[in-house]
């Protein structure tokens, strides 16, 4: 007997001026069912999800829930009816506690009596499986406590259909795995899960079925147990791609940049770095790992001269670079490529197009007062070609691209300024796959040609089989410096909790190797 069809989309369009972000889409979600939604960049993931929660109404097509036909005037209505979505960024309010963030602005009211308040949340807890502490403050919970939390807030207003938004983007594997027992848990309840992924792995593990959307159409509903990752990958992609990774150990390293006893504070005068020390080779990519917020951004900032350095120093070669001004730091003859997380806040002027960003880069070494626009249109045509942008032209704003797009932009600008050392900062986040692979290619080549390649990221998978060696932050320190090739994702994850190397060889009972 078929299970009973929680969410039925059929033929859903929906248009924004001239774009269609969804055309003749058609989704069938099942009680009980995990279902993973795959696509890349642009596939119109987001803009059907948004249509389910009622964010948005769709131009053609209908939507039945639990077998009745809806149309939703609002998020609260797509609520009403039992459904839930938690985004990838969570919506808590810091200096709450737990179930002050699960009551506020229902119906019962902010002064629902604690006590009975606190028996409720933990029931539901124990019905699904969760471990949350109702009276703990959410700026003291780890990211997955407070994604837990995020959960027991949609079940607690009666969601039986949940969406999760790329929901282990930013967990350890250990997070993951307990998120993933409680989806579970979940579907045993007789839950229905959408899961928004580009975790081909993920999806292989945790779902049942997989809707693929390719350029705002539904390319195919498949068993998961009955299809492989290649599969899925062609489907994504529109055809067969080779999407391996490389890493080549090349000989001749030497050291290139050194952060020594490094510490640096954050906006409200904390530590974001406390004597952070490692080194940057040439031929090398250096991955950074960490759960968010455990000074990445720091990292990149104090590297790039961007920030002030409270204690330690930087060199670069035999020099201190400590101090000084970006500018400085190129006047000195060091190229420094960067690439920040925040893409247009600190990358790309929004309004400006390929070319003036390109200019901004490159006018401080041109001679004379005149700038020549020549070589910089030149440079756009090569970076667009090679990079395969996708814009109507080089004189287009780069705000009017995607996100995708405007990532290959900045690579592009940094690349081609001849970096001695390339900071990337999640540099392929929100690109699709076909593009970030890409990427991962022009990474390689940098470290081919003897760039210091440092690399931040947050896939556990594409660190160990992209770095050469992984720094491991936790709260700004650096618990670990490892070889991926000596060590787990799990001893990865239980370093960026804050376990040290010795623990962990303790906890596998033998030597463990320091790189």
């Amino acid at each position: 007997m078929q299970q009973n069809i929680a969410i039925e989309m059929k033929h859903i369009s929906k248009s924004f001026g001239e774009i269609k972000a969804n055309e003749d889409v058609s989704l069938e979600v099942r009680q009980g069912e995990i279902h993973a939604v795959l696509g890349e960049n642009g596939a119109g993931k987001t803009t059907l999800m948004n249509m389910l929660s009622g964010i948005y109404t769709p131009d053609e097509g209908t939507i039945a829930i639990n077998g009745q036909e809806v149309v939703f005037a609002s998020p609260k209505d797509s609520i009403r009816l039992g459904i839930g979505m938690i985004h990838q960024h969570f919506k808590l309010v810091d200096v709450m506690t737990a179930k002050e963030n699960i009551v506020i602005g229902q119906k019962e009211g902010f002064f629902t009596k604690g006590k009975a308040l606190t028996e409720k949340v933990k029931a539901l807890s124990e019905q699904y499986g969760l471990d949350i502490d109702p009276d703990k403050k959410v700026y003291d919970m780890s990211v997955g406590e407070k994604q837990t939390l995020e959960i027991i807030k949609v079940l607690y207003r009666g969601a039986r259909i949940l969406i999760m938004d790329e929901p282990t983007a930013v967990l350890t594997p250990q997070e993951i795995r307990k998120l993933f027992r409680i989806v579970r848990n979940m579907k045993e309840q007789g839950c229905a899960v959408v899961i928004i992924t580009h975790k081909l792995n993920e999806v292989m593990e945790i779902s049942d079925r997989v809707t693929v959307l390719r350029k705002g159409h539904s390319i195919k509903t498949v068993v998961t147990a009955e299809t492989t990752i290649p599969e899925l990958i062609e489907m994504v992609v529109g055809k067969k791609t080779d999407l391996s990774i490389t890493k080549e150990k090349l000989p001749g390293k030497e050291l290139l940049l050194r952060m020594d006893e490094v510490t640096v504070k954050d906006s409200e005068g904390k530590n974001a770095l406390t004597d952070v020390s490692f080194g940057l080779n040439t031929y090398e990519i250096l991955g950074v790992a960490g759960v968010a917020n455990s000074g990445q951004k720091e990292l990149c900032e104090s590297l790039a001269g961007l920030i002030k350095v409270e204690k330690g120093r930087i060199f670069f070669h035999d020099e201190n670079i400590v101090g000084k001004s970006p500018r400085d730091i190129i006047r000195m003859g060091i190229r420094m490529g960067f690439i920040p997380e925040d893409r247009l806040g600190m990358g790309l002027v929004a309004g400006m197009d390929i070319v003036h960003n390109i200019i901004l880069k490159d006018y401080q070494s041109q001679p004379g007062i005149r700038l020549k626009r020549g070589p910089c249109i030149e440079k756009a045509k090569k970076i667009v070609r090679d990079l395969d942008i996708q814009t109507p032209g080089i004189n287009t704003p780069v705000k009017k691209l995607s996100g995708g797009n405007i990532q290959k932009v900045l690579l592009g600008r940094e690349i081609d300024s001849s970096p001695k050392v390339l900071i990337t900062a999640y540099p392929v986040r929100g690109l699709d796959i076909g593009a970030s692979y890409k990427i991962y290619d022009l990474l390689n080549e940098q470290k081919a040609e003897g760039v210091g390649v440092l690399f931040i990221g947050e896939d556990l998978d594409l660190l160990m089989a992209l770095c050469d060696r992984i720094v491991v932050l936790c709260h700004g320190e650096v618990t670990g410096i490892v070889d991926p090739d000596t060590v787990t994702k799990d001893d990865l994850g239980l370093l960026m909790t804050g376990h040290t190397l010795d623990e962990i060889e303790k906890m596998h009972g033998k030597e463990g190797k320091d790189a």
